[in-house]
């Protein structure tokens, strides 16, 4: 099966953050059938190539001088399912909040507290996503992907494959840009338990009234409300989400830090080490609400960089690095950005 080539495509529309930029070629793979003729294109062979989601991880600086390929692969299927467990399958071009919704509608629980978050199923395993106190990896399954070097050959990574850390994974390193991932697989359970320990849910539970005996929808529902008074919606302000991972430091250097700020939220790992909350450093620095032209930090979440509406992607990155380098000042701490800046 062929597949559309488009030049100079705009893809402001294809990326949160509203850069107003153009790809020099752009296509679109909407069945796994198209795929050995786009790798075997003469825009895919000659690159750079980048495989673009729901663009909701990205900051473009300039226009990409390659292809970009937008994966809009579509389906979900039940692979198996008793009494306990149901392993689900879906495509990598869902709507990851669509996706979860749809589990929940089923009855299956695992994913509500990842209600709300932005992109593709595809890319939830690449940055292992995770919010109140969930990450993806804890029903991931099996990651089906593409080897791009095999000729869109099919391998199967299991959980433990894919090395998962806090927003890393395999994909972001030895396999970047060799695997595409084409499918998810997700065990969810039947009979529900909550997980409401981390952050506002408990709160925002009590506000709703079921606070003693959530159902998977209504912790959904309490995380949806909780996101949604903190982050700005794309179509409306353009972000990329939380834009800073929470750091993580030596155990040394948390106690350093909190005994002179006992209010610095603080996480403690399994290995010994200390996750900070880099959304209160930031606001503790100064710079909730700050504003350089229309680059900003949004006035509700730290964590957030947004687009009041004509900044350019260097003048985003700017601000990212102001942020970076004023909360080194204060506390000695090095952020990392979640996105990738091109």
């Amino acid at each position: 099966m062929t597949f559309t080539l488009h030049h100079d495509y705009p893809i402001r529309a294809l990326n949160t953050f509203g850069m107003d930029v153009k790809a020099a070629y752009f296509a679109e793979l909407q069945q796994l059938s198209q795929l050995p003729a786009l790798l075997a294109s003469d825009a895919y062979r000659q690159g750079p190539v980048l495989w673009l989601g729901g663009g909701s991880n990205m900051l473009f600086t300039r226009d990409y001088p390659g292809l970009i390929v937008r994966n809009a692969l579509k389906g979900l299927r039940v692979l198996e399912e008793n009494n306990e467990h149901v392993l689900i399958e879906a495509a990598a071009g869902e709507v990851w909040h669509d996706f979860v919704q749809y589990t929940l509608q089923q009855g299956w629980s695992g994913l509500e507290n990842l209600s709300l978050i932005p992109g593709t199923v595809g890319a939830s395993p690449i940055q292992n996503i995770g919010a109140y106190g969930v990450e993806v990896k804890d029903t991931l399954h099996e990651v089906v992907c593409a080897d791009l070097q095999q000729g869109g050959a099919e391998v199967v990574l299991r959980n433990a494959d894919c090395r998962f850390a806090y927003r890393d994974s395999v994909f972001k390193r030895e396999l970047a840009g060799r695997y595409l991932v084409t499918a998810v697989r997700f065990r969810l359970a039947k009979q529900f338990t909550p997980r409401t320990g981390y952050g506002d849910i408990g709160r925002m539970l009590a506000e709703m009234g079921c606070a003693e005996a959530p159902t998977a929808q209504q912790v959904s529902q309490a995380v949806i409300r909780i996101r949604q008074s903190k982050l700005p919606d794309p179509a409306v302000l353009g972000n990329a989400g939380s834009f800073f991972k929470n750091p993580i430091v030596p155990a040394a250097q948390a106690a350093a830090l909190l005994a002179s700020h006992p209010a610095l939220p603080h996480y403690p790992q399994a290995d010994g080490s200390v996750k900070l909350a880099a959304g209160w450093l930031i606001e503790q620095a100064g710079l909730k609400g700050y504003r350089d032209g229309d680059a900003g930090v949004h006035d509700r979440q730290a964590l957030v960089l947004v687009n009041h509406g004509q900044a350019s992607g260097s003048q985003m990155r700017a601000l990212a690095e102001h942020v970076c380098a004023t909360v080194l000042q204060h506390y000695g701490v090095q952020l990392e950005a979640e996105p990738i800046v091109l």
